[in-house]
């Protein structure tokens, strides 16, 4: 597997250094030859190649609109994918603070438009076993406040606040 005037060294490859792409020297002393028009997905499967390629695949389909080398290195594309899915999964239990919150600050003013503080409102309905959770409630104020009052006038009248 030597070319015309170079010899072979054994572990070494050929006397003139070339490591190139037609002869390599495996560590027993044995050249490995390639042909041009052999079969790479082998090899591929052999040094992990094909799944590798699949993974970087799977990265960069979801760092897809990334600015920069983010979406289209694999080493730079892998830690901006994996931050992108810290965050998601943060923000996805922020949310369901966020709109509790929201909620909650809807309901505040829409009770007080009638007098009542939103604590009183909710323990009133607690005590009345009125089952309905904050997010219909908001849109009960929202959307409909002449049944919100009548929730409203219900906590008062058990309350005694008239």
């Amino acid at each position: 597997a030597t070319r015309a005037g170079e010899e072979e060294v054994p572990g070494r490859g050929t006397a003139s250094g070339s490591w190139g792409r037609r002869s390599r020297t495996l560590s027993s002393g044995t050249a490995l030859a390639r042909e041009e028009g052999s079969s790479e997905a082998l090899a591929d499967t052999r040094r992990g190649g094909a799944s590798r390629t699949m993974r970087a695949e799977k990265i960069f389909k979801l760092a897809k609109g990334f600015r920069g080398r983010a979406k289209n290195t694999i080493r730079a594309a892998r830690n901006r994918v994996e931050k992108a899915l810290q965050y998601a999964y943060r923000d996805r239990k922020a949310k369901k603070r966020e709109f509790r919150e929201l909620w909650i600050q809807q309901i505040n003013a829409a009770t007080r438009e009638h007098g009542v503080k939103y604590s009183e409102f909710m323990h009133g309905l607690k005590e009345e076993n009125v089952v309905v959770d904050r997010k219909i409630l908001a849109e009960l104020a929202r959307t409909e406040p002449y049944s919100f009052k009548a929730l409203v006038d219900q906590v008062k009248r058990m309350k005694g606040i008239e």
